[in-house]
């Protein structure tokens, strides 16, 4: 089977996501090929995995000071690019076209007559999950931006609705806790900001990745740039997460049993929604601005969740393989009776 798989690139999560799903489709022998937009191709990194992949323009969200600005999104938009984007992208040598919530594939299929199947976080807002900060332009943006003909959503709980557990690596376990070891992950915020904001807390020591690395005066604080090897490493051993409310790193957070302070970005539902949907769960803290009272009462909360989920991506392969039947509640049901939710206490 040839397949056309469509990533969103704007931020690391839905490339993340993309990589477990290209090691099965690899390993059921799927013919692959890949295109990622929404940054430019020089800020990718660590892509062997998805060999020849492609990278187009795309649409992406443009923020500002930790939160969406959607009227410097329209401004830096660029439209005559998207649709040349679109009108150039051929698939009809393909038998199936998959979209991660990536416009040009999606619009393109769309254009060709061609049935996308699409999966990921964003395809779960079609059913009733919990939802937060909604306002016409997120809800049109949410339906139009990347249209599936079949989603396939994703969320840490089932919440009831025909949705399935993340898709992350299940392998490999975590290390032994260092609890004063914090992992921050805030690449929408002002970095000096975030720095400042952290460094009266000297008993614990916090490891930065952002895009943009700036440099840090304190001891206890150390800037990393990007790196995928360095910060699977970090997060090994570390005690907790500081970020914003994206759905990924928070499933792998989940799964290696680490406590989640998150931070969404401002006007943009879906982290907002993920905050309360962690809130709800009992599964982490939230702080809608930067507020160190909350994160002081975080840093000594010696508690976190871990969460066992299956490999959603092998069951999703398998799926695919079966030819796509309809997700019955039997089928839902017998994948959700594979996920354990355990209570933990950081040593």
């Amino acid at each position: 089977m040839r397949i056309f798989y469509g990533v969103q690139g704007t931020g690391n999560g839905h490339i993340t996501r993309a990589r477990v799903m290209a090691k099965e489709l690899y390993a059921a022998g799927m013919d692959v090929s890949f295109q990622f937009t929404g940054r430019p191709a020089d800020k990718y990194f660590e892509m062997a995995i998805f060999n020849d992949y492609q990278v187009r323009t795309g649409l992406t969200f443009n923020t500002d000071k930790g939160q969406v600005n959607y009227l410097k999104t329209a401004w830096k938009a660029k439209p005559l690019t998207f649709i040349k984007d679109v009108a150039s992208l051929d698939l009809s040598a393909y038998d199936l076209v998959i979209c991660d919530f990536e416009p040009v594939t999606a619009w393109a299929a769309k254009k060709q007559k061609k049935t996308v199947l699409g999966i990921g976080h964003q395809y779960a807002f079609n059913h009733k999950i919990p939802k937060a900060g909604s306002n016409p332009v997120a809800k049109e943006i949410m339906k139009y931006f990347a249209p599936a003909d079949v989603g396939v959503g994703l969320h840490w709980h089932h919440f009831g609705q025909p949705i399935l557990p993340p898709i992350i690596d299940t392998t490999g376990t975590s290390a032994n806790t260092i609890k004063n070891k914090i992992i921050v992950y805030l690449p929408f915020e002002d970095q000096r900001e975030v720095i400042r904001l952290l460094s009266p807390f000297r008993h614990f020591i916090f490891h930065i990745y952002a895009p943009e690395t700036v440099q840090s005066e304190f001891d206890h604080i150390i800037c990393h740039p990007l790196s995928r090897e360095g910060f699977q490493k970090n997060l090994q051993d570390c005690a907790g997460i500081i970020s914003n409310a994206g759905f990924e790193l928070a499933s792998e957070s989940l799964r290696l049993g680490k406590k989640i302070l998150a931070k969404p970005l401002h006007a943009q539902m879906e982290q907002i929604s993920n905050a309360a949907a962690l809130q709800q769960l009992g599964y982490g803290y939230v702080m809608n601005d930067m507020e160190p009272a909350v994160i002081e009462r975080w840093l000594h909360d010696d508690h976190a969740v871990q969460v066992t989920y299956p490999n959603t991506a092998r069951i999703l392969v398998q799926w695919i393989q079966d030819g796509m039947p309809e997700m019955n509640k039997d089928f839902v049901d017998a994948v959700w009776n594979k996920v354990d939710v355990l209570q933990i206490q950081l040593k």
